[in-house]
């Protein structure tokens, strides 16, 4: 049981890690743009290679999870991951910038796929739902990145001072946290078949609601403080709540995720979040009034909070032998629906308001209410391998 706890800190050592080297590198955009000497629109066309080179990390670290083993891959990613995201700060130029964007994405998607993976290995040997908790660490490593960020600026620390500290210290944590991790290769040889196999029906549909969901996250993330500020009419100041209402609720429910699944089900949460969520969307969209808008961000927030992790969790526990490849698709589906996101919204815009543009993301929301049944416990003789 030692072992399993540490296990699990160190499971939550890597999901803060990245949240914090990802949130770093948001927090340096601006100062990043300005040192290269692009616009808004060629950074626009840049932050594409980050979600490809996720995309293709998230493809690779599955297989690699599933043919080495967890323990071996995790730790890798984790170094290549901190090695990459000082490249944005030495940047100078778009092109430089382009492939620095590449190569972090690829680090990002490899140390996303392979720390989820782990997860679930944590989380069949507590034999109860504990993944929400991991994603809510992920968020509040992002607020330290924050934090961070807004100090070092404050210092006039320049992007390549402060992303290379934190590449450093990253390998450091990465090296260091490798050795309280399980090792499940054994377990995942075991069950695989030689050939081609084929991918269950039902982990696409995981893929796809996985997708839509987290398009409704990205929009809510992207849009929200702009839906007040012009809409509605609110301040800058004012506005800046909408995206703070949102992310608070949104890391507060994914702590508690994990104790509700536990009484009532994955399935119970992701049908119920995701109504919510669509409620919650709505409500803001279709508010005439400010602080009604924000209320429904802060209800969007608190839906959608535990439906991803039920998702991720359900595509790693779905096949032993195959749980990384799984769950990269899940993933890698899902983090197209997080660009694609304010992408559509913002096409959508040109043909009509915002705040009806956000009926999208309520539709898919109830969507995803209406399939939750695909997290229904499948029968061991209806399985496909993956």
């Amino acid at each position: 049981m030692n072992a399993l706890k540490a296990a699990r800190v160190a499971t939550f050592t890597y999901f803060a890690l990245n949240g914090f080297l990802l949130g770093l590198w948001l927090v340096h955009i601006p100062t990043v743009e300005q040192r290269t000497g692009i616009d808004h629109a060629e950074l626009g066309r840049l932050l594409l290679l980050l979600g490809l080179g996720a995309f293709l990390g998230m493809r690779l670290g599955g297989k690699f999870t599933d043919r080495v083993g967890v323990k071996l891959v995790l730790p890798a990613a984790g170094v290549f991951c901190s090695l990459s995201a000082l490249l944005p700060g030495v940047a100078v130029n778009q092109w430089t910038l382009g492939a620095a964007l590449l190569v972090f994405g690829i680090g990002n998607g490899l140390i996303d796929v392979s720390m989820n993976a782990h997860a679930v290995v944590v989380e069949r040997h507590y034999k109860r739902v504990v993944m929400s908790a991991f994603h809510a660490t992920w968020s509040l490593g992002g607020v330290a990145a924050a934090l961070t960020g807004a100090r070092t600026l404050s210092w006039e620390l320049s992007p390549a001072v402060t992303l290379g500290t934190a590449a450093a210290l990253g390998v450091v944590v990465s090296i260091v946290t490798a050795r309280f991790l399980l090792d499940e290769k054994e377990e995942q040889h075991a069950t695989e078949q030689t050939g081609k196999r084929k991918v269950p029906r039902r982990i696409w549909v995981m893929a796809g609601l996985a997708g839509m969901v987290m398009l409704s996250e990205g929009a809510a993330n992207d849009w929200s403080v702009l839906h007040l500020q012009d809409v509605l009419g609110a301040s800058p100041e004012i506005a800046a709540f909408g995206y703070g209402a949102f992310a608070t609720t949104m890391t507060a429910g994914r702590l508690l995720a994990d104790r509700v699944t536990a009484k009532v089900g994955s399935m119970a949460v992701l049908r119920w979040g995701s109504a919510i969520g669509a409620v919650g969307i709505a409500t803001a969209a279709l508010s005439p009034w400010i602080w009604l808008a924000l209320v429904g961000w802060a209800v969007a927030g608190i839906g959608l909070s535990g439906t991803v992790p039920q998702l991720f969790s359900a595509a790693g526990h779905a096949e032993p032998g195959a749980a990384a490849a799984n769950m990269s698709r899940v993933v890698g589906i899902g983090y197209l629906g997080v660009l694609a996101g304010p992408a559509v919204i913002g096409w959508m815009t040109h043909v009509m308001p915002l705040n009806i543009a956000f009926l999208l993301p309520v539709a898919f929301c109830a969507i995803a209410a209406l399939s939750a049944g695909v997290l229904r416990a499948e029968p061991a003789e209806e399985r496909v391998a993956a």
